[in-house]
């Protein structure tokens, strides 16, 4: 999937302030099917509300956000809920599973909500591979801050979505397991989906194609970078 915003700025009105905060100044940027692109920049300086206007979670101010040439803002809210789960993967920067499902429901929830059926087979196959078969019919609230980071990015990759937004994915991980993250994230684009990752991890650069810094709501690509 290739997605191209144009034009877009988010802006607040503040209690007890006035006039408008702006967030983000109008930005272009383009991710590209096949290719991981990381966005840096220090706490507050509008990463994360780019990153949500761009996976449909957030209106703009202004702009606009294409997947493949769809506006995805002119859809009813339905048909963006239904986007966004069948053909997007989101990893939070906050852990929200759900508690009353074990592992493997949370992992599964996707292709439930979009009626694919219990996958399985895929589910367990992530579990595996983040090292959580072991806790597969464990609660949420049995799991250390690892084992929830690594169960939300299961859950995003479970539907093999065609653009993956990622919100600081290797939060609470080590070494080991944020190069487990951030390969797998590569396996992903090498597998033609488009990544954006916000991250202040040394390690994602070694994994990216495209790095831009924020700052101060305005976006920048790095120097040395066509």
């Amino acid at each position: 999937m290739n997605i191209t915003a144009r034009n877009i700025s988010k802006s607040y009105k503040r209690k007890g302030i006035s006039g408008e905060v702006q967030v983000l100044c109008s930005t272009d940027i383009d991710l590209e099917s096949g290719k991981i692109c990381l966005i840096s920049g220090r706490s507050g300086s509008g990463k994360s509300t780019l990153l949500n206007i761009l996976s449909g979670l957030l209106c703009a101010s202004g702009g606009t956000v294409h997947y493949d040439g769809t506006d995805i803002y002119k859809l009813s809210d339905k048909e963006l809920s239904l986007l966004r789960c069948s053909r997007t993967g989101y990893i939070p920067q906050v852990q929200s599973a759900v508690g009353t499902l074990t592992v493997r429901e949370n992992v599964l929830l996707p292709s439930a909500v979009i009626g694919k059926g219990k996958d399985r087979f895929a589910a367990d196959g992530l579990l595996e591979r983040f090292g959580l078969t072991e806790l597969a019919d464990a609660r949420p609230d049995s799991l250390s801050g690892g084992e929830l980071r690594r169960l939300s990015i299961a859950r995003a990759l479970v539907n093999l979505p065609q653009a993956i937004f990622a919100d600081e994915p290797t939060n609470d991980l080590d070494d080991e397991n944020s190069r487990l993250v951030f390969e797998q994230l590569r396996k992903s684009a090498d597998s033609g989906a488009a990544v954006v990752i916000v991250s202040h991890d040394r390690l994602a650069k070694e994994y990216a194609d495209v790095v831009y810094c924020m700052q101060q709501g305005s976006l920048n690509r790095e120097k040395g970078q066509l």
